[in-house]
Parts: C-alpha cells; sequence; structure tokens
C-alpha cells in the first residue's frame, strides 16, 4: 500500500512536472515560430519559409518593437558630415562614371559594372557617401531599358552594377537624385514635423457647422479622439468649440504647411533633384551570345516566388518579367477571357485606381455602376454582365489627401479585407505607400501590420484567395512626399510580406526604367505593362 501510494506520488510529480517543462518548451517554439515567420522570412539557403502555419491574429508590444527595430535598420541611411553647405554638397555636373574591365563588345546574360565618382561644387572630390542615384541601361530604338543597382562605398564612389538582357547598342543614364545633404533635411523633416500636412473635420448638428484640424497624430489642445473598433487605428481632430465629437460628418484634405528654411530649400531647389550625370561614355555594344548564357525557364506567375533583381526590363515597350513567365493582353477579349468569374477588390491610392480606370476604358463590356460617391475616393465599382466579373477599387482610408467625403465611406482596408471570405474566384488587390511619406515611419509599420494580419487571417480562412501588392511608384519631387522616402516605405512593404503567399507587381522598376519621364501618375504605356502582369499573376496559363 505505501509502495504503490510512494510510487502513485511519485508518478504524479513525474507527471506534472513533465506538463510544465512540455508547457514551457512549447511555448518557447510558438515563440521562436513567431519570430522566424516575422523577422526571418528567408533561411539562409534563400528559400521562402514555406507558409504552413497561422501567425498570431495580434501581436504584443514586445514583438512589434522588434520588428520596428529591424526595419528601420533594414532602411538605415547615413548622416551627412558637419554642417551643411551647398559648396560641398555632391554636384550632378561634376560627377563622372567609368566602365570597370571596360570591352569592346559585351554578351546577353553578363553584367556591366561601372564606378561613380562624386564631386561636389567646388569640383573637389567627395570623402563620403549617402547620395541617393538611381540608374538605367536603355536602347531608345528599341524602346527598351533595365534599372541598375547601385552600392554606396561610403566613401564618395558608388558601384552601379547592370545585367544585359537584350543584344545591341545601350546607354548609360545615371541620375542623382537626391545629395546626402538633401537627404538629411526629408529625415528631419519626416520625424519632426507630421504637421506639414493637415486634414480637416467637418463636424454638422442642427444646422450648424464648424471645422477644425485633424490628423494621424495626437495634435495640440482638447481634442476629440476616434479610434476605429475593427484595427485600433486612432485618428484625432481638434475639438469644436460648441459641437460634440460625435457630430463628425465630412473628412477632407487640408494642405500643406512651410516648414522649411531658406536654408534648407537650397538643397530641395527643383533644378537640383533627380539631376542626370553628364554622359561621358558612348553607346555599349552587346551581341546576342550563345544559348547558355539565355535566361532559365521561368515558373508560371504564382504567388510567393521570389524576386530578382533586376525584376524585368523593357524590350519593344513591353516588360518582360525575371520573376515569373508573364503574358500580354492586348484585346479585351484576352482580359475578359482572364477575368471571367472573378471578383476583384482594389484598395489603395489613385495609383492603383489607374489600375481600374485602365480596366474599365480598354473593355466596352465592362460597365461602371453609379454608387454617388466621389471617384477620387470610392468606391467605384464595374461590372461584365457578359462575362459574369467585377472590379471594385476603394481608397485605403485615412491618411488620404483627397477630396470631402463622408466619414462613413471612409474605410481602413484592413477591415475590409477581414470582410471579406476569399476564395479561387477572390483578386485581392492593394497598395499602400504615398499618402503615408509625410508621417514618422513607425505610423506607416502600424498600418502596414494591420494589413498584414487581415491578409494572413484571410489566407489562413481561404488559401486559394489570389492576393497582388502594387508597390511604390517612381515620380515624387517634393519635401512630404519624393523618391527617396517612397523606396524606404517600398522596401518596408516588401520585407513585411516576405514569406507570405503574396504577389508583387513590381512598379518601382517598371516606372524608373521607362523611356517616359518619371512622373506619380505613369503614363498609360506603362500602366498597360502593370496591368498585363497582374493579370498574369490572376491568370499564369
Amino acid at each position: 500500500m505505501r509502495l504503490t501510494a510512494r510510487k502513485g506520488c511519485l508518478g504524479s510529480t513525474l507527471l506534472l512536472t513533465f506538463c510544465f517543462l512540455a508547457g514551457i518548451f512549447s511555448r518557447f517554439l510558438m515563440i521562436e515560430w513567431k519570430l522566424i515567420l516575422r523577422f526571418h522570412p528567408r533561411i539562409n539557403t534563400g528559400k521562402q519559409v514555406p507558409f504552413t502555419t497561422r501567425p498570431p491574429a495580434t501581436t504584443t508590444a514586445w514583438e512589434d518593437s522588434e520588428e520596428v527595430k529591424m526595419l528601420k535598420e533594414l532602411i538605415a541611411w547615413p548622416d551627412s558630415q558637419g554642417t551643411p553647405s551647398f559648396n560641398l554638397s555632391t554636384s550632378p555636373q561634376n560627377c563622372d562614371y567609368r566602365i570597370l574591365n571596360p570591352r569592346a563588345n559585351y554578351s546577353v546574360g553578363e553584367t556591366l559594372e561601372l564606378l561613380v565618382t562624386t564631386r561636389d561644387y567646388l569640383n573637389r572630390s567627395k570623402s563620403y557617401g549617402g547620395d541617393y542615384f538611381q540608374a538605367k541601361l536603355h536602347s531608345p530604338k528599341l524602346k527598351a531599358g533595365v534599372t541598375g543597382f547601385v552600392k554606396d562605398h561610403k566613401n564618395g564612389t558608388y558601384t552601379v552594377i547592370f545585367l544585359l538582357l537584350w543584344p545591341g547598342d545601350l546607354e548609360i543614364s545615371v541620375h542623382l537624385v537626391y545629395t546626402i545633404e538633401a537627404i538629411q533635411i526629408l529625415k528631419t523633416f519626416r520625424k519632426t514635423r507630421p504637421d506639414k500636412i493637415y486634414f480637416q473635420g467637418s463636424f454638422q448638428e442642427n444646422g450648424k457647422e464648424e471645422i477644425t484640424e485633424c490628423n494621424i497624430y495626437k495634435l495640440n489642445g482638447v481634442l476629440c479622439e476616434f479610434i476605429d473598433p475593427g484595427t485600433r487605428e486612432k485618428w484625432y481632430c481638434v475639438k469644436p468649440e460648441k459641437l460634440p465629437c460625435s457630430s463628425w460628418v465630412y473628412y477632407q484634405q487640408g494642405g500643406a504647411r512651410t516648414v522649411t528654411s531658406k536654408e534648407d530649400d537650397v538643397f530641395l531647389d527643383g533644378k537640383l533633384i533627380d539631376q542626370e550625370v553628364p554622359r561621358r561614355i558612348p553607346a555599349i555594344h552587346v551581341l546576342a551570345g550563345n544559348s547558355s548564357q539565355n535566361e532559365p525557364l521561368l515558373p508560371l506567375c504564382t504567388p510567393g516566388l521570389p524576386m530578382p533583381d533586376p525584376s524585368g526590363f523593357y524590350y519593344n515597350d513591353t516588360w518582360i518579367s525575371r520573376v515569373c513567365s508573364s503574358r500580354t493582353f492586348p484585346t479585351p477579349s484576352n482580359v475578359t477571357k482572364c477575368l471571367s468569374g472573378k471578383v476583384v477588390y482594389m484598395f489603395g491610392d489613385s495609383t492603383l485606381r489607374q489600375w481600374w480606370e485602365y480596366l474599365e476604358k480598354f473593355v466596352p463590356s465592362l460597365k461602371t455602376i453609379d454608387l454617388h460617391v466621389p471617384h477620387e475616393m470610392g468606391p467605384i465599382l464595374a461590372t461584365d454582365a457578359e462575362n459574369n466579373y467585377l472590379i471594385q477599387w476603394r481608397g485605403h482610408g485615412k491618411p488620404l489627401r483627397m477630396t470631402k467625403i463622408r466619414v462613413a465611406d471612409l474605410h481602413y482596408m484592413a477591415n475590409d479585407i477581414n470582410g471579406i471570405g476569399g476564395g479561387p474566384q477572390v483578386v485581392i488587390v492593394f497598395n499602400i505607400w504615398a499618402h503615408f511619406t509625410y508621417l514618422p515611419v513607425d505610423m506607416y509599420i502600424q498600418r502596414v501590420q494591420s494589413i498584414r494580419r487581415a491578409v494572413v487571417d484571410l489566407l489562413y480562412r481561404s488559401p486559394q484567395t489570389t492576393v497582388i501588392i502594387k508597390s511604390a511608384n517612381t515620380g515624387y519631387k517634393y519635401l512630404d512626399v519624393n523618391d527617396w522616402i517612397s523606396l524606404q516605405l517600398d522596401i518596408i512593404l516588401r520585407r513585411m510580406f516576405s514569406g507570405i503567399p503574396v504577389a508583387i507587381v513590381d512598379a518601382w522598376q517598371m516606372t524608373s526604367c521607362h523611356y517616359f519621364p518619371k512622373i506619380i501618375h505613369p503614363w498609360k504605356k506603362i500602366i498597360q505593362n502593370e496591368v498585363d502582369i497582374l493579370l498574369s499573376f490572376i491568370c499564369p496559363s
């Protein structure tokens, strides 16, 4: 009896100890998996982490802060040295570049390397880096172009690497987009002066109206705080003098404040932004090469594929993807055949709305349904009764620098995605970046985190749903929104969705190496190529 009891007690003790240790071990594994999934989307072999486990719907403050730290390190940029002086800043006219190991002829599949040397306005060599360059290789007659990879050596020199992807005579173009001194100003005002862009709230009740300033961050004074029940995002408006906070009816763009000094404006002069370094090298002769140098066979366009650099190139004005075997959709019937039976939800800004507008104009059978809302904000809806599909676009929610709209019609993208069941006929397309460039980067990360949770939940409940992200565009040159800040947000967005089975349309490269001038709302030919890549992911074969 005593021996049995003693054995029973011992067994119970061992069992409790085992359960306790197992609980700790399982919790440790759960934490480790969450960290791997969130912060280490690629294994050392370069393969994607398989999307087999559902991440948590919410995250702790500790995990969020770890991710924010990692993302900030990812976009870290050098600081300018000493007191900014215009004469000591980089002069695009005094910079030059030369080909490393030049040859008379090159072959398709090889790389071409340049060494860029920077000089200031006194024509003295720079000893530190941090300037932002963009480079492309192009053939105007062939309507061909590709971006180059720029490496900063932090000593005033930069290496530009091009992959040679087509035969013929190729021209080099190197642009100094922003000097390190200008970038220091952009960094400072992004962090310290989010009030440079503001919005307005219209409060109405019993025939009375008051308009006050609003924004995503806390303003000075007595405030109305609005918390979205789904995302927990906050929005603030200065409290009206006589009306209650509950009387907020309309949201609208306010304006922009001048926050720079005359000394700052010297570095941000539009005549100095995105200037081409003088060409001193003749055309590069590229031969077709042999079959062993040709591009490898590419997989079908499906979500989750790795993104090479460059991700593609233009040839005969058509974007040739290096991610997957992209297709073209030159006729309305090609489009309707692809989209038949589909429901396509688009969420984002006006650069994504361009895709909706292109399809609506290109396909005669696609008809708009007037929902009596501002076109700039949406939702805008087009249906094709003959081919049984619909396409909807809607703004991604506050903040949006757009027209006056009822607050009730403003939806956060994450909430809308959470309200979609998904399935093999459902396509989600989104972008988000341009309207967050005036804010500290933490606020952008927080928004993308909520969108990512919604996408992950959607793919968990409906893995056959197609999710496609449009990257940022090039073409902005202002204090509050510009290519340098856009690049930073684009890097963050891509990293935060790496390891998740979504597709990315690389609008960044598609807008940076075309022969058309860079503008924030790209030309129709570029939009057509972007939509072709979109449709390639919806209909890969």
